[in-house]
């Protein structure tokens, strides 16, 4: 600007410059917000190829591929000491079971190193976060439940893929939050047997149930009794690259919940590990990478928002890499 020197702001005029500066961000803020179309973001795009990147093997005895072996190797001798790891080892570090390992956060192992790698295992920024993820998942499944009470409705619990479902039992299993109804499901019959000793050692026998299931089945979802008025997709999505797949299974649990209910959903927009867990860690399914494909927030709420559902309420980690949000089911 003529007779302006480096510091914009800080000139003897920058009146001159603010008022340009405000003129610009009104003007931006009138206009209505531009929407990206990222229905097929699984397809094409920045998140897409770099899931495709994290896909593709370094190229063998290159530097990265020896680095990345040497981790592996690292892992397996990590895993005869500490039980964490050993848990991941065997069930897959995405299982529902090394998830339950999370939340109970008890350093285990062999002897005081074992301990000491177990515990610090359980510290990684990922495992941190997952617990406060777990943490607001009880706040806003309490929310919910509030929120239905006070409408007039009962509190009917649909986890369509709960893994232990320690997080739910905990929240509504007892005390004066306590449910009417909890069906919890998961695809796993491990994951089905374990939940099922866990209703019975927190004490929610009364009010909760285990069955098998597969939160992709549309129409097993939708054919869920009793008729949930709160249904919860914990961890979930994230693991599976394709909307189309995430699509049907919202459509069922839009199916399932009437119209004043409430749906619990998590997302994952960034992590700071993408490339260690897929090149390091296995997953859940026959011991294959568990590569991820991250979805911008806005990319899971307009899947949620498409199956008829509206958003109300968020939280997030303070690194901004779990989400937890809760959506009313509308009319179509």
């Amino acid at each position: 600007m003529p007779g302006f020197f480096h510091d914009t702001l800080g000139e003897r005029d920058r009146a001159i410059a603010i008022t340009q500066i405000r003129q610009f961000v009104q003007a931006r803020f009138a206009q209505p917000p531009v929407r990206a179309a990222l229905r097929d973001a699984h397809r094409a795009g920045p998140s897409f190829e770099e899931a495709e990147r994290l896909a593709w093997p370094p190229q063998r005895n290159s530097l990265q591929d020896l680095r990345w072996r040497g981790v592996r190797a690292g892992l397996r001798l990590g895993g005869r000491l500490s039980e964490g790891i050993a848990l991941g080892l065997q069930t897959g570090f995405d299982s529902g079971s090394a998830l339950d390992y999370i939340y109970r956060n008890q350093a285990r192992g062999r002897g005081p190193l074992g301990r000491m790698i177990d515990r610090n295992y359980l510290n990684a920024i990922g495992w941190r976060c997952i617990r406060i993820r777990g943490s607001h998942l009880g706040e806003l499944l309490r929310d919910a439940a509030a929120r239905l009470r006070g409408a007039g409705k009962p509190v009917r619990v649909l986890d369509a893929a709960a893994g232990h479902g320690r997080y739910v039992l905990k929240a509504l299993g007892s005390g004066a939050q306590r449910a009417d109804a909890i069906m919890l499901r998961d695809f796993s019959l491990l994951n089905v047997t374990q939940g099922t000793a866990l209703i019975q050692t927190l004490g929610a026998g009364d009010s909760a149930r285990f069955e098998q299931g597969d939160a992709f089945d549309p129409d097993a979802l939708a054919a869920v009794q009793p008729a949930p008025t709160l249904a919860v997709v914990s961890g979930l999505y994230e693991l599976f690259a394709d909307n189309d797949q995430i699509a049907r299974s919202l459509a069922g649990l839009a199916a399932a919940v009437q119209p004043g209910g409430y749906l619990l959903y998590t997302g994952q927009p960034w992590h700071p590990q993408l490339e260690f867990i897929a090149r390091a860690l296995t997953s859940h399914r026959d011991g294959v990478a568990w590569v991820m494909r991250r979805r911008r927030q806005q990319e899971m709420d307009a899947l949620v928002e498409a199956a008829g559902f509206r958003k109300v309420a968020q939280r997030i980690d303070a690194f901004g890499i779990f989400t937890v949000s809760m959506a009313q089911r509308i009319d179509a």
